[in-house]
């Protein structure tokens, strides 16, 4: 009896860890592949469907992917393994489609926010350092760019986006919580979709101080979050998804003021 116990309890080799460890790598290899080559069966179908050239770029659909595959059970792997695999994956289907390239102006903090950007979208897109902000914009409107701008007192380039309405924010870096704090914001031609969990990035020129910015929007429902001001405007993060036509934003502090965008909120797990 106790002979059989032991049996039951005694742990595999390491050769018959290894050799199942072998299996799951081909399993897993196969599968990474088959879906990598439907990435030219998504791009034949939006062809078909009159999309072909269009970015394929979905914050949305991305971020309802993550949320249901961090929300399942696991017995081992990590948020942080999840969130890397399939940003990997997603950046790669993304590259396969057409065109997609990154631009990141990182000002003083160079290796951390191109650090975060690799983490977002993958190392499949070819990424640019650029000297200036406005460079980094400019690539964001060409075909396939996304740019990756942090968010400092050098420069307020996010005021900016007043101007190009065809431009908006769309996520920000990192994209986990456990991550760090709020650094940066990527910018694209793309359109936004309210996604249940998110935050609208808002600017105005209101010279009153951010706290008395912030209860004057709060007064109308609004909970507004201060993040930066420099050159004579302000930028706030709005919790929840707000349109920019918006009736409670029409009736906030300042004369130039707009909504610059919208992103799913940090996953939190």
């Amino acid at each position: 009896m106790a002979g059989a116990q032991d049996s039951a309890t005694t742990p595999p080799s390491l050769e018959t860890v290894r050799a199942r460890l072998d299996a799951i790598d081909a399993e897993i290899l196969t599968l990474v592949d088959e879906r990598a080559a439907l990435a030219k069966v998504v791009a034949a179908a939006k062809a078909a469907a009159g999309d072909a050239g269009k970015f394929g770029l979905r914050p949305g659909r991305e971020a309802a992917v993550m949320r249901k595959l961090l929300a399942t059970p696991r017995k081992g792997a990590g948020d942080a393994l999840v969130v890397r695999l399939w940003r990997e994956i997603m950046g790669d289907n993304l590259a396969r489609q057409g065109p997609f390239h990154l631009s990141v102006w990182a000002g003083r903090d160079g290796g951390r926010v191109r650090e975060q950007a690799r983490l977002r979208f993958g190392a499949a897109p070819p990424l640019t350092l650029a000297d200036r902000p406005e460079d980094t914009i400019a690539a964001a409107k060409t075909a396939g760019g996304v740019g990756v701008l942090a968010l400092n007192q050098e420069s307020a380039w996010w005021g900016r986006l007043l101007a190009e309405p065809r431009l908006k924010v769309f996520a920000t870096l990192p994209c986990l919580v456990a991550w760090g704090p709020m650094t940066a914001l990527a910018i694209a031609e793309v359109e936004i979709e309210p996604t249940g969990a998110d935050q609208t990035f808002w600017v105005t020129d209101a010279v009153g101080s951010p706290a008395a910015i912030e209860e004057a929007l709060g007064r109308d429902g609004v909970a507004a979050s201060f993040l930066l001001a420099s050159g004579g405007l302000k930028l706030f993060s709005l919790a929840g998804y707000y349109e920019a036509g918006d009736e409670r934003l029409s009736r906030a502090p300042g004369k130039l003021s707009g909504v610059i965008g919208a992103a799913p909120a940090p996953l939190d797990v």
